[in-house]
């Protein structure tokens, strides 16, 4: 049995500054929300980071959240620790719920200008929508125009939707059904990068067909995906979050050495035999009922993960931030 798994190269990722967010967002992959603490990275762990980050060979990356403007002068101190690091930030993600009016907004992005920022991510979906008015995100795209501020808007495929309701108001998603059809949500993930991880999990196990969970198991094997960092995350306390798998953590510091069995024996296990060991361990040794299908074997492994720290009250390195499972 392989063990010992090590992660030595960083390819492509960002930075989480905070969970605390403005919205509630159905398929947020951190669930982040409004009830989070309102932590937010220090200018320590960000120099921090952006020497790990950089010494893995990884240049530049995106900055996100949770809500980064939420705190903006703490966004502006993680920007100063990337210019004394020489970290280069390709982009800072934004759902726009800071916007207040025009000249507000043009002077929060003249700030970020002086700060080597040149582009944003600019959250356009519905289920954005639900807790912000598109008035905001109109009003943050404009500014950007008139600032010079490039825009990555993610994605412009649902401006056109969000454009046929009141944008002074937000909207759930049964206006949007309402409006397109039944299937609205379902059609989703064909138009939206939708990770079946965090929230989303609760979003679409209603909505989209369920396997057996004889066949999850029979086609899951080893979690090698716990090694990719072609969109790797650290948060803000120094969490490395591993394969995009919310809810799991490394140490950052851990990173470049042979992750041992006594310390990291989840996710260890995970990715040297896979989904079936972990739900035989949960069954075994904490009394976990597994449900009789999922959409995947990320949906079983979150439901056991949540069942650990939930229910078990299992407290583990591992499992971090432990509020992740109560924010589901």
């Amino acid at each position: 049995m392989k063990t010992g798994i090590r992660i030595n190269h960083l390819q492509s990722g960002g930075l989480i500054t905070n969970y605390y967010c403005a919205s509630k967002c159905g398929h947020c992959l951190y669930a982040c929300s409004p009830q989070w603490k309102k932590d937010y990275i220090s200018r320590e762990n960000a120099e921090k980071s952006f020497r790990l980050i950089k010494n893995m060979g990884c240049p530049s990356v995106h900055i996100g959240g949770g809500e980064p403007f939420l705190n903006f002068n703490g966004l502006k101190t993680v920007l100063e620790a990337a210019q004394k690091t020489n970290m280069g930030i390709e982009y800072i993600e934004t759902n726009s719920a800071w916007y207040k009016n025009e000249d507000q907004a043009s002077g929060i992005l003249d700030d970020l200008l002086k700060l080597n920022v040149t582009t944003l991510l600019i959250s356009i979906s519905p289920f954005h929508n639900e807790f912000i008015p598109f008035r905001k995100v109109k009003g943050v795209l404009s500014a950007c125009r008139k600032s010079g501020m490039q825009v990555f808007p993610w994605v412009m495929d649902f401006y056109s939707d969000l454009d046929q309701l009141d944008d002074n108001l937000p909207h759930p998603m049964n206006d949007y059904k309402e409006l397109f059809g039944e299937d609205y949500l379902t059609q989703i993930p064909r138009r939206y990068w939708t990770i079946f991880g965090g929230r989303a999990i609760n979003t679409f196990k209603d909505a989209l067909p369920l396997r057996p969970l004889e066949q999850v198991l029979a086609e899951s094997s080893e979690c090698y995906e716990l090694t990719n960092t072609s969109h790797f995350h650290i948060d803000l306390y120094g969490n490395y979050i591993p394969g995009l798998c919310s809810g799991l953590a490394i140490n950052m510091f851990d990173l470049l050495n042979s992750l041992s069995d006594k310390k990291y024996p989840l996710i260890n296990l995970l990715f040297s035999t896979g989904i079936k060991s972990f739900l035989d361990l949960a069954i075994d040794h904490y009394g976990f009922t597994p449900d009789q299908a999922y959409l995947n074997k990320c949906h079983l492994c979150q439901e056991i993960r949540k069942y650990f720290v939930n229910t078990s009250h299992i407290q583990s390195n591992e499992l971090k931030p432990a509020e992740f499972y109560s924010m589901l």
